[in-house]
């Protein structure tokens, strides 16, 4: 194990935690149970992205070899590139219908 990617990995998952803890103390003033569901996704795939990226640094610090023979090692863990792409748009589509809705409204409509 590299000592270099499990500190950096280390890192990214306090930022998560405290992402988590920021985030979970803001006041959120929303109007109705969507926007708290929205603020709730928001939130979750935020911390999830700085959990994912420690994952990347947790799956390269598990691997020993160097080099080009490193990408062979690499290859069962393709799919979780995925993981931070579904992690990006769902914070990404969450915080635009949040910002998209308009007060009072249930539909999100004028």
């Amino acid at each position: 194990m590299r000592v270099f990617e499990a500190i950096v990995a280390g890192l990214l998952l306090l930022g998560g935690l405290r992402s988590l803890w920021v985030g979970a103390r803001r006041p959120f003033e929303g109007t109705d149970v969507v926007d708290h569901l929205l603020y709730a996704t928001y939130l979750t795939a935020r911390v999830g992205l700085w959990v994912a990226f420690a994952g990347f640094f947790l799956i390269y610090a598990s691997v020993d070899a160097r080099g080009v023979p490193a990408l062979d090692e690499l290859e069962p863990y393709r799919w979780y590139l995925v993981v931070p792409l579904a992690l990006a748009a769902l914070q990404l589509l969450a915080g635009w219908f949040l910002g998209h809705r308009e007060p009072g409204s249930d539909d999100g409509g004028p």
